[in-house]
Order: structure tokens, then sequence, then C-alpha cells
């Protein structure tokens, strides 16, 4: 397989699985799912995208893992370096803004079984790295994947997947602009997506 064809390949990986995140995560394909699953079924959504998106990345290694190291100078392995160490940290740090047990979908489980109803949706976070940036999570994720890019694969799969947190960051924000209103829409004109050039923008 050419090596074209074999980088389109990879590109269409990543483009099923964004495509599958984002059609589970629709109002429409839940109300039909939810009743199979109840109240797992964010925990069913987050396992099934960590299964895809280790099939991807596995997929990735089988097509291009087999390439050369780039040739790269100490500053840039050390700015590289203290990229991935920032993404980290900022990633960590925003998921701890979160009510983690809802996000990951084990809250929900727990109410159920005690008789209580928990819904999927967090309130609006503006919060902590929220101030600054309105995609903390994605902001961390890109510094990571770019700070670990050292051979074809993980060019590769730094540019897939931040081509997919740029496109469902447009998503979810249309879907927090319709159930937030002007509430969101306020935020998204006062804090920038990724980059906090602003500094600290928001300030309730």
């Amino acid at each position: 397989m050419s090596f074209l064809a074999l980088h389109l390949l990879y590109a269409a990986l990543w483009l099923s699985f964004g495509l599958g995140h984002s059609a589970l995560a629709d109002a429409r394909v839940k109300a039909r799912l939810k009743p199979l699953f109840g109240a797992g079924y964010r925990l069913a959504y987050n396992l099934f995208a960590a299964v895809h998106v280790l099939l991807v990345i596995g997929a990735g290694w089988w097509l291009l893992g087999d390439g050369a190291a780039f040739d790269r100078t100490p500053a840039l392995r050390v700015l590289q370096g203290a990229a991935s160490l920032a993404g980290a940290g900022v990633l960590i740090a925003a998921l701890f803004h979160y009510d983690l047990g809802r996000f990951a979908g084990s809250a929900q489980l727990r109410a159920a079984a005690e008789g209580k109803f928990l819904d999927d949706e967090e309130p609006l976070r503006l919060a902590g790295f929220h101030r600054y940036v309105r995609h903390p999570i994605y902001a961390g994720a890109f510094l990571l994947l770019w700070g670990r890019v050292e051979d074809e694969l993980s060019l590769a799969t730094a540019l897939w997947a931040s081509l997919y947190f740029w496109i469902g960051s447009r998503y979810e924000e249309k879907r927090l602009r319709a159930r937030f209103g002007e509430a969101y829409a306020r935020y998204r004109n006062a804090v920038p997506a990724f980059v906090p050039w602003k500094g600290k923008a928001w300030r309730e």
C-alpha cells in the first residue's frame, strides 16, 4: 500500500471515531438508545469511545508504526517535553473541575440503584481553567499530542486527533448554546477556545 493510501486510511479511521462519538452524543440518537441502556448509557458511551479510539490507534501502529524517528534538535526535544508536561497538567487539572462520577457514568448507576435519577448533562462550567479557555481539556490534549510527536505515526495521530478536537468543539458548542442560551453565548464571546490569549477572560 502506498504512503498516501496508508495515511488516508488512518485519517478515515479517525473520521469513523469522530462521527461515531458525535452521533452517540446527539440528543435524537440518545433518545433512541437510552431505553436500551438506562442509567448506564453514559458509561456505555465512554466505554465504546475508549475501545474505538484504542482500535484506531492500534490500527495506526499496524499501518504506520515502523517509521523511523524524526531527527529533532535538542532544543525542540526540550520544548516538546515541556509542552507534554504542561498538557498533561492542564488536562488533569481541568478534569477535576467536573463531576468525575457523572463524567464517567458511574454516578448515574449509583443514583439509579438508590431509586434516583441523575442527568448525564453537566451544568455549565465557568470556573478554573474555563475562565481562560472554553475547552481546557482539549487545550491540554493539543499540548500533549504535539509534545509527543517524534515519528510519522505520532505526527499523523496529532494531526487527525487535533482536527477531531477542533470539529468536535464546534459541535459541542452548538449543543451548549442550545441548552444554555444567552448565558453560553456571552461566555463564548468573552473567552477564547483553546489559547488563553486574553488571560482571565471570564469573571463572575
